[in-house]
């Protein structure tokens, strides 16, 4: 039998498991079955400070599947994070592929079937999500070729969700990017997957109220071609229109990703501009709040958090009359707004949800309580409310594995997400 670990002196509890043992047999304290309908024997197992999913297949996937992941970590791209491989074991049993639990993450099982958490539009921003998921992967030049929902996870990401690819067994990395014949494929994987998965859940009286499963399957292609038109398309404009560069740069920006490189190519007689990006990275505003304050986030909730930092910032200079910077203003909000937050809640219920997404549903509480009450209500007031109202009678989220019941019902009122 052999063992390979990326991180060992992290993971030295994996040495101590019956690894020689059928998955099926195991018996060990911390382990869960795992939600949802799986090809291979799927458990979970919860340690003191790591939780762990781990599957049985067969030695050549499990190689093949650890490798994809690496590479899939490595490039930056939003998937669960590899542990260790065991093949080679006795009388040819299959191996096993260890991963680190997606903490805070969701199935889609919970994510629609109205009796988990409820976000408006739910049907809509899980269709996105995926969208851009395979969008995202296709830039790297990843070819799923079984994106569906059942191997997809979701987090919350303030007022949207952001999907995370789980399995990888059909995936092939092509290092000179994927043509126009493999997207398209993939994508008709992805649109007949998740029908599939949304009729199943239909047939079995799971699926939430208002989600067409044929109708909201097709619409991914229609998601999938405007974002990647809008990452990969050219602009042709005048050449005294130079304005329309920022212009480009700033819509990238506002859904999350970047360019490394711009090309400005001029045309024979000087008189227009072709702009080609390149390289388009996600992750513009997750990067921007990590400089300026070491936190971790979701785009959409970065993007909220900085929007704050923001009118924090014009809060101070307008009380000392004087400009500071961003960084000034970043580091005054962590002291002052972020961390009296997150510490005034009851220690007890502060792992439910991630720190940003507590700060955001906060921030989504004040403004709902301010409308009702028709002015500023303070932050203590708020987090008293939010913590009696919303948080301690929703599921935890951290580790969302086991097999039915569904959590409790979280529901969050509709807001804007630039609220005062």
């Amino acid at each position: 039998m052999r063992l390979q670990l990326a991180k060992p002196a992290e993971h030295t509890a994996i040495v101590g498991w019956p690894l020689e043992q059928s998955l099926a047999e195991w018996s060990i304290d911390g382990m869960h079955s795992v939600m949802g309908l799986h090809r291979h024997v799927v458990r979970m197992v919860e340690t003191v400070d790591v939780s762990y999913v781990v599957k049985e297949l067969p030695d050549e996937l499990a190689e093949r599947e650890w490798r994809l992941l690496r590479e899939l970590v490595d490039a930056g791209l939003p998937t669960a994070e590899v542990v260790g491989v065991v093949t080679g074991r006795a009388d040819g049993a299959d191996g096993l592929l260890i991963t680190r639990h997606l903490d805070y993450s969701l199935p889609y099982r919970v994510v629609l079937s109205g009796r988990g958490l409820k976000i408006p539009y739910l049907g809509e921003r899980v269709l996105d999500s995926l969208a851009g998921l395979l969008v995202r992967l296709h830039l790297a030049g990843f070819f799923w070729g079984d994106c569906s929902l059942s191997n997809t996870l979701f987090r919350r990401d303030a007022n949207a969700l952001q999907a995370y690819i789980i399995d990888v067994e059909t995936g092939e990395q092509h290092s000179d990017g994927l043509s126009k014949g493999q997207r398209r494929l993939d994508l008709q994987i992805a649109t007949e997957n998740v029908a599939g998965d949304l009729l199943d859940l239909q047939t079995g009286g799971l699926l939430a109220d208002g989600i067409d499963p044929v109708d909201t399957a097709l619409a991914i292609e229609t998601a999938y071609d405007a974002l990647w038109h809008e990452l990969t398309g050219v602009d042709e404009f005048n050449a005294m229109e130079t304005f329309r560069v920022d212009q480009r740069l700033r819509r990238l920006h506002e859904l999350g990703f970047d360019a490394a490189e711009l090309e400005l190519v001029s045309a024979a007689d000087g008189t227009r501009l072709r702009l080609v990006p390149r390289v388009v990275e996600h992750g513009f505003h997750t990067q921007r709040l990590r400089t300026l304050t070491g936190l971790q986030a979701g785009e959409n909730q970065a993007r909220r958090l900085l929007n704050d930092i923001s009118r924090y910032g014009a809060v101070i200079e307008t009380r000392t009359g004087k400009k500071i910077t961003q960084s000034m203003a970043a580091t005054r909000w962590l002291d002052d707004r972020f961390e009296p937050t997150i510490a005034a809640i009851p220690r007890d219920l502060v792992s439910k949800l991630e720190p940003a997404e507590l700060y955001h549903q906060v921030l989504e509480h004040r403004w709902f309580l301010s409308e009702k009450a028709g002015g500023d209500v303070g932050m203590k007031e708020t987090i008293d409310s939010y913590v009696r109202e919303v948080l301690r009678p929703a599921p935890a989220e951290q580790v969302v594995a086991t097999n039915p019941p569904f959590p409790v019902t979280m529901e969050l009122p509709a807001v804007p997400l630039d609220d005062t």
